[in-house]
């Protein structure tokens, strides 16, 4: 659960603006999305050895 301090006479666009930001930086939707389908480790490794070869790929082309 968020909370989120108002002080008083505070605009309501100026709360949700600290709401949304706050949302964002706690990943919840992240969270969300990771948690609807298993993914098994070994698989996520690997997913994560592909990324990390594609950025080296395209740093060493600017390079």
């Amino acid at each position: 659960m968020l909370i989120i301090p108002i002080k008083e006479g505070e605009n309501i666009e100026k709360a949700l603006k600290k709401y949304k930001k706050k949302f964002e930086k706690t990943n919840v939707m992240k969270q969300l999305r990771d948690r609807k389908e298993f993914e098994k480790p070994s698989i996520g490794r690997r997913q994560e050895i592909i990324r990390a070869a594609y950025k080296q790929k395209m740093q060493i082309q600017q390079g």
